[in-house]
């Protein structure tokens, strides 16, 4: 199989009329994939500004834009994408009518961070103040004292049109300041966040009062007076980073999904199948339970699949054909051993950052992940030696579910979880790896690239 364009790709050869891949990653091209993904970061304050981000991805590389409230007329060998929400995007490519199964990545686009409640000034202390209610299971303490800004949409009235409109307030705009520790001695003991006292951010001095929807209008290119409704987030501003002794680690809000997300668009955009349905689904609200319209708990992955079947011609019992025949990859971020607390890990499952994609189990199917799903993701990682690891939860520590098993209850498929290992999950301000993005991208264009035919009873071919 001939790999173009790929970046984490250090050089190929020809031998005996087919192409094979020399698998060595080099640090130069471990570090441009780094910086790619640090800009894409960078550039999603909030999950509107990262899907319209892999909106402009799919279209320069050829993606047709269709919509739920249109018809649909699909093309063999065509590229389309869909939103939903401006906040879920599922990407496909049709190789022909007669398709054995769909192959999909999942993902989401959201993250922890705080949203802005409706009426939000507030007077306090010489200074007007924002009241936030937490969206997501964050960690408080790294929120404070560190510059913020807000970011999401706004729908703004046009004549008779009401219109959705991204907007990202560039620049330190709030703040969270921390209670001095003169005035709580206990707060290195353990302090218990109360978010609507501790959480709430300066937004200005009394010369503020009154302005912050006229601010975000402004941001916006749009009249105040026009604003009829907003999703607004905070965002953490301090840029992201490599670093490390050997410039090792990178660092940077939302790598939790957004990680995945980049990488599962980079392969689905590579990759290419002539006998499956190649698919990347991005959701929304993983953070909250998905139980949205646009998240994995909602129909869309359903109503796109069925609607691709439909729109070739082909019947419902070919669809309920293909739906087994097919292999989903559920790619949500995974925790590392942690260099300071690995005693919360599992004695025997210890994922490493840099060392290689997670596989995520789990008895009470938290995880989906089981023999065959782990098996056929082992064995594609294995045709191009991308390494791979296993985490499980301490058997007396909870831990989080994900999009597969949600996502699962509407479009039943042999799905394995899996991720790249992080520090600091549901931080603003995350740690993962320089290497680990290639090699999702290495293994997830594989995948794209792969015949995954099922053959009943827990039984695959893996062909090309």
């Amino acid at each position: 199989m001939l790999y173009e364009k790929y970046k984490c790709f250090k050089s190929i050869f020809f031998v005996q009329h087919h192409f094979f891949i020399i698998m060595e990653l080099t640090r130069e091209n471990y570090n441009e994939t780094a910086k790619e993904l640090l800009t894409f970061l960078q550039n999603s304050p909030s999950c509107f500004h990262a899907v319209k981000n892999v909106v402009d991805m799919l279209t320069a590389a050829g993606f047709t834009e269709v919509k739920e409230e249109e018809s649909w007329k699909l093309e063999a060998g065509g590229r389309y994408f869909v939103t939903r929400n401006q906040s879920s995007v599922i990407a496909f490519k049709v190789p022909g009518k007669d398709f054995k199964g769909f192959q999909i990545i999942a993902s989401h686009s959201d993250s922890p961070t705080f949203k802005i409640k409706e009426n939000p000034e507030m007077e306090a202390a010489h200074c007007i103040k924002l009241n936030v209610e937490k969206y997501g299971g964050m960690i408080c303490a790294p929120w404070f004292d560190r510059p913020l800004s807000i970011a999401g949409r706004l729908v703004v009235s046009e004549g008779s049109r009401l219109v959705s409109k991204l907007v990202n307030v560039d620049r330190d705009l709030v703040m969270i300041p921390n209670l001095a520790i003169h005035m709580n001695r206990q707060v290195n003991d353990g302090y218990a966040y109360n978010a609507q006292k501790d959480m709430l951010p300066v937004f200005g001095s009394l010369e503020a009062k009154g302005t912050f929807m006229s601010l975000i209008a402004e941001a916006a290119g749009v009249k105040e007076e026009d604003i009829l409704g907003h999703d607004l987030f905070l965002y953490n501003r301090q840029p992201g980073t490599i670093w490390g002794a050997d410039e090792t680690f990178l660092s940077c809000g939302r790598l939790d999904d957004l990680q995945c997300a980049f990488s599962s668009v980079k392969a689905v955009i590579e990759g290419e199948n002539s006998s499956s349905i190649s698919v990347a689904a991005i959701f929304d609200n993983e953070e909250v339970g998905s139980g949205t319209k646009q998240g994995a708990d909602s129909t869309f992955l359903k109503d796109v699949l069925e609607r691709i079947n439909d729109s070739l011609g082909r019947t419902r019992e070919q669809y309920l054909m293909a739906v087994p025949s097919s292999f989903m990859i559920s790619a949500d971020n995974a925790h590392a051993v942690h260099p300071n607390h690995a005693d919360v890990a599992d004695p025997t499952n210890r994922p490493a950052i840099n060392e290689g994609i997670v596989i995520k189990y789990n008895a009470n199917q938290k995880y989906t992940t089981d023999a065959v799903s782990a098996a056929v993701f082992k064995a594609l990682c294995k045709k191009v030696q991308v390494p791979v690891q296993t985490f499980t939860n301490r058997s007396d520590i909870a831990g989080g579910s994900t999009l597969g098993n949600i996502s699962n209850a509407h479009v039943s498929l042999n799905t394995v979880d899996i991720g790249l290992p992080q520090f600091a999950m549901h931080s603003p301000y995350e740690t993962a790896g320089v290497k680990d993005t290639c090699y999702l991208i290495k293994a997830a264009t594989e995948f794209f690239n792969s015949c995954i035919v099922a053959e009943g009873n827990g039984n695959y071919s893996l062909g090309e």
